[in-house]
């Protein structure tokens, strides 16, 4: 009983497209965020400490060193060769063209280096940023637009002070779509005030939309952030991991089989990690949605009569 028998996993589906192991090295270029330097925002999302998201932390080493740590860890647990720099921390497309392609070329220069994984806001993605972001595409390389929607609830956005709404996230997959980017749009679970119906809908929104790629994560609770202060005040309520399962499970039987699953669960580091417990053990969740679906008799694509076929 593996994930891949019921869901249409990022790593089969490279396995499959490239006939060998491709894995992501998730690296930091330093970036920052227009909703903490006070360009749109200070303080950032409620929820948003980076060091949880962001295994280098700041203060990041070369791309170079971070590519190689990144490659002898990956080749010692997966004995991947090829692999995507995925430009994770902060907001990887904020900043000027001229420094963008500097960095992007530079993950680029590493012969194993088969593509870019570009992770950003819907609103920082001007066009100049999305053509070159074609180019490469167009060079041969493997390039996925990677957009932190999070929720299509504008009330949502506003409460955990995203600094954007759900119009701009669809002005921005329209203008990626029109060059042939892959996007793969990220969904958080849990977001204060929203239940499994909310993910749900916001679901619906974004295939509507259209998406090559999807990532859900359950909302972690975190040290030092505004979401921390609201849940030790008692005004937000981590989800279980129960109900994470079964909205997952929900999900996956709404998504149209072609579409990729980047991730299906997210974790935090234990130092940081206040809430939910279970956001520490990536495999029990992995395990846990995996044994759902197996019970159900369901996976990708069921709920429009699809049979998995990878």
């Amino acid at each position: 009983m593996i994930l891949s028998d019921y869901v249409n996993t990022f790593g089969q589906s490279m396995l499959s497209k490239h006939q060998q192991r491709v894995h992501k090295i998730a690296i930091d270029a330093d970036f920052t965020c227009p909703n903490r330097d006070g360009t749109i925002g200070r303080g950032g999302c409620t929820f948003c400490n980076n060091v949880s998201f962001s295994p280098n932390g700041r203060s990041p080493a070369p791309l170079n060193q971070q590519i190689d740590a990144g490659k002898r860890v990956l080749i010692k647990r997966t004995r991947a060769k090829k692999y995507l720099a995925y430009f994770q921390a902060y907001t990887n497309t904020y900043a000027d063209i001229q420094t963008l392609k500097k960095l992007y070329d530079s993950a680029l220069a590493d012969i194993n280096v088969i593509g870019l994984c570009i992770g950003t806001r819907p609103d920082c993605v001007p066009d100049n940023v999305l053509d070159l972001l074609s180019e490469y595409q167009n060079k041969g390389y493997e390039v996925w637009l990677e957009l932190g929607l999070q929720s299509s609830y504008d009330k949502t956005l506003e409460r955990v002070n995203r600094g954007h709404d759900y119009a701009t996230y669809c002005k921005a997959i329209k203008a990626a779509h029109s060059r042939q980017l892959s996007v793969c749009t990220h969904l958080i679970i849990g977001l204060p005030g929203e239940d499994s119906s909310h993910a749900r809908i916001s679901l619906l929104r974004v295939l509507e939309q259209g998406v090559e790629g999807l990532k859900l994560h359950p909302l972690h609770v975190v040290k030092g952030t505004q979401l921390a202060n609201e849940w030790r005040r008692g005004e937000y309520q981590a989800l279980s991991l129960k109900e994470y399962i079964n909205t997952v499970a929900d999900l996956i039987a709404l998504t149209p089989k072609e579409i990729i699953f980047h991730r299906l669960t997210g974790t935090a580091q234990k130092n940081i990690l206040l809430a939910p417990e279970w956001c520490s053990q990536k495999w029990n969740v992995l395990n846990g949605i995996t044994a759902e679906l197996k019970q159900r008799g369901h996976s990708q694509g069921i709920e429009y009569g699809e049979q998995s076929t990878w």
